[in-house]
């Protein structure tokens, strides 16, 4: 597959909010002293009087940002993954979750490609952590168009969002023109017959370029970005489900709690003869490397599916 453009969703983040800010005098932004790294300086810098940086402290600063929007403000709350799913889960639980406020979190630095912070920043949890409280929407973008546009439809839902970015510069699988998002849709990023890849995050357009190789194989392989993990498109895992019969999920995530149990369990309930593979991190923590070398260790890449989706024909 051809050279692809790329920019990390993080950078889409604050460009994002940059955008809307502009937009909408009720958007407000907090931070947890790490606007640097999760890229909600990019809004600072526009609009220092509506960003808030609340320190090291962000049950606080959930607590804080759920106070806000019964205010009528919008509150964008954002750290890093480990620390706003996980430090922060109680907070977001009773504080945003049980009153179901219009609080929209942006947690950056997901999954194992933190690479060289190691275990305690990698945090592969969190959808797990986010799909448990009630209410709660649940995504993670493939790319830059797509969470560009994940944020402004996040602005316009009323509940409480939470939203995974990543830190690695991915591939621009989306064209700009045309594209829409819509919350709790996936879509079918290349048609396919024989097994079906499902994926978000970085891992969609490694699933294409697995797609690709596998046609080599005389395999057949559909490609569904499923950005959205709660509410899940269970129309379209449903028909892929029946039309392939055979799917590997494909995840930066633990397979425990994330994408590929969401999808196991939807095609369980329905009854289906389908064969599905998760592929994720299985049952472990992660550690400091390269976050590529890292990738390939945990079986994260096109090789790794292409190889599962084989073992399924």
């Amino acid at each position: 597959m051809s050279e692809r453009m790329k920019i990390a969703t993080r950078d889409s983040f604050g460009s994002a909010l940059k955008e809307l800010g502009a937009e909408h005098a009720d958007l407000i932004v907090f931070d947890a002293d790490l606007a640097g790294a999760t890229k909600t300086g990019i809004f600072k810098k526009a609009f220092p009087d509506r960003h808030f940086n609340c320190g090291i402290a962000e049950g606080n600063m959930m607590a804080v940002a759920a106070g806000a929007s019964t205010m009528g403000l919008v509150p964008f709350v954002s750290s890093f993954a480990m620390f706003a799913a996980g430090r922060a889960f109680e907070q977001v639980r009773n504080s945003i979750g049980y009153p179901h406020l219009n609080v929209k979190i942006g947690a950056t630095h997901g999954g194992i490609s933190v690479g060289e912070d190691g275990a305690s920043h990698q945090c592969c949890e969190d959808f797990a952590l986010m799909r448990s409280i009630p209410g709660m929407v649940v995504m993670c973008p493939s790319d830059d168009v797509e969470a560009r546009a994940m944020v402004k439809a996040a602005y316009e839902y009323r509940g409480p969002v939470y939203m995974r970015f990543g830190r690695p510069a991915v591939p621009v699988i989306h064209e700009e023109a045309g594209f829409s998002f819509t919350i709790g849709k996936g879509e079918v990023l290349r048609q396919g017959s024989d097994v079906a890849l499902i994926a978000n995050g970085l891992l969609a357009a490694e699933a294409l370029d697995a797609a690709e190789a596998l046609a080599g194989q005389g395999i057949s392989a559909r490609v569904i970005n499923l950005a959205t993990i709660k509410p899940l498109d269970e129309d379209l895992v449903l028909q892929a489900a029946r039309d392939c019969g055979k799917i590997v999920t494909c995840e930066e995530h633990s397979v425990i709690g994330g994408l590929g149990e969401a999808v196991c369990a939807v095609i369980a309930e329905a009854g289906l003869p389908c064969r599905v593979k998760r592929l994720g991190v299985n049952d472990a923590f992660g550690h400091s490397g390269p976050a590529a070398e890292l990738l390939k260790q945990f079986g994260l890449s096109a090789a790794h599916i292409a190889e599962l989706a084989a073992s399924l024909i």
